[in-house]
């Protein structure tokens, strides 16, 4: 499971992910962005952006390789077993959906093959939630600050896990690809420059 938070300037983020994604991409990607319950074209502006389906999660949905799931406004979005489940329970950091409910209930359910991806925002949210991940073996990335719209929250996301695969927005897609394809291999894997990571070309 890749799982991608974003927040503020998130919707450029997340049209540039979805179209670098192959059409025979395997792994499932969900994108938990916050939004407001009356925002509904999230959706379709990413499906302008790939060929693979884009669909908001309902409750209980099963969790299958070639798709791209959306959090749904004004739910908190969790994994169960094989499905999705919503949630309707306070707001963490004022909002809901919130990426750190998200980020936990994956690296509690994937453990080392799951995948955190934190993104442009303007709060800290997204940052526990990768650190959980790391803890649980799974690999944490994070946008080069220098390159988000805001960069306040990938800045918290690599205070959480110092180690995180650092990358600038228009490199994070053939990453995620290379990971998908098995081409990310531990020798090209990082390097270690003034603290963060960075993939090696």
């Amino acid at each position: 499971m890749i799982a991608v938070g974003a927040s503020w300037g998130g919707l450029k983020a997340l049209r540039a992910i979805a179209h670098g994604l192959p059409a025979h991409f395997r792994v499932p990607i969900t994108f938990v962005q916050h939004r407001s319950k009356e925002s509904a074209a999230l959706r379709e502006l990413l499906q302008d952006c790939t060929s693979l389906i884009v669909c908001e999660v309902e409750d209980k949905q099963p969790i299958m390789g070639g798709y791209v799931y959306l959090a749904p406004p004004d739910y908190h979005l969790l994994v169960d077993g094989d499905e999705f489940s919503l949630s309707v329970d306070e707001p963490v950091r004022y909002s809901r959906p919130s990426i750190d409910v998200f980020f936990e209930s994956v690296a509690e359910r994937f453990g080392p093959a799951a995948v955190g991806v934190v993104l442009t925002g303007a709060n800290e949210d997204g940052a526990e939630g990768l650190r959980q991940i790391a803890a649980r073996g799974g690999l944490a990335v994070v946008q080069d600050p220098r390159t988000a719209e805001s960069p306040i929250m990938p800045r918290a996301a690599l205070r959480a896990v110092p180690t995180a695969q650092t990358l600038p927005l228009e490199r994070m897609t053939p990453y995620l690809v290379s990971l998908d394809t098995g081409e990310e291999n531990e020798q090209g894997r990082r390097k270690r420059t003034g603290g963060t990571d960075e993939v090696r070309a």
